[in-house]
């Protein structure tokens, strides 16, 4: 496998850029849609319910079927992989978001309030670093679910090291094609790891001490 990998060095780390770059997009994107989607219906006993229920029931669709139905609409390629992938990353983040923001004490509310803060300061200052850390749990989890997706991608001819993985699966008994599918999930692993680890050190430098503890 060693002399596969020094084969086609150059190829891999492009597909492994790739990779990681439509994750890191996707799930920035996704964070930022389920955090606007969450500052609006947390303080709705029912509409929080219906997010909830709409996040678990979204996790249940298969990839391949989504990736399947988007076809007709985006076509072949990098659009159907980001909208599958950002779909996904964003219930996890969705549900974490919901679950943080209501989280948060009414009595703090209340008295930023009570101290002159308007409600965007109040959900910019109180809110929203209160819940950071179980919004960021949310999206780690994203990460490494998307890692996968994005994987699976390939099958729509996405970027990434899933053309690896396809690769091999198709060509089972040929050349190389068990180097491929190792090198290809191998790759994907060692990419969640070194992403998971980042949004680590991002958690500790952007929550508050007090949080923390």
């Amino acid at each position: 496998m060693w002399d596969y990998i020094t084969e086609r060095h150059a190829q891999l780390l492009y597909q492994s850029y790739q990779h990681l770059s439509l994750v890191i997009q996707c799930v920035l994107l996704a964070t930022v849609l389920a955090v606007a989607l969450a500052v609006f219906v947390h303080r709705n006993p029912r509409v929080v319910a219906l997010a909830g229920g709409v996040s678990a029931i979204g996790l249940t669709i298969p990839s391949f079927a989504l990736l399947g139905l988007l076809i007709p609409i985006a076509g072949i390629g990098t659009a159907t992989s980001v909208i599958a992938v950002t779909f996904y990353a964003t219930l996890p983040i969705l549900r974490n978001a919901v679950v943080g923001l209501a989280g948060v004490d009414n009595s703090l509310i209340e008295s930023a309030r009570g101290m002159g803060m308007g409600a965007i300061r109040t959900l910019l200052r109180i809110e929203l670093p209160l819940a950071w850390p179980v919004i960021l749990a949310g999206v780690r989890v994203s990460a490494q679910m998307s890692m996968g997706i994005a994987a699976i991608a390939a099958y729509v001819l996405g970027p990434g090291l899933g053309s690896f993985i396809f690769t091999g699966l198709t060509q089972i008994g040929g050349a190389n094609a068990l180097n491929s599918a190792l090198v290809g999930t191998l790759g994907v692993v060692l990419l969640a790891l070194v992403l998971d680890a980042l949004l680590l050190l991002a958690g500790r430098l952007t929550t508050s001490r007090g949080i923390r503890a």
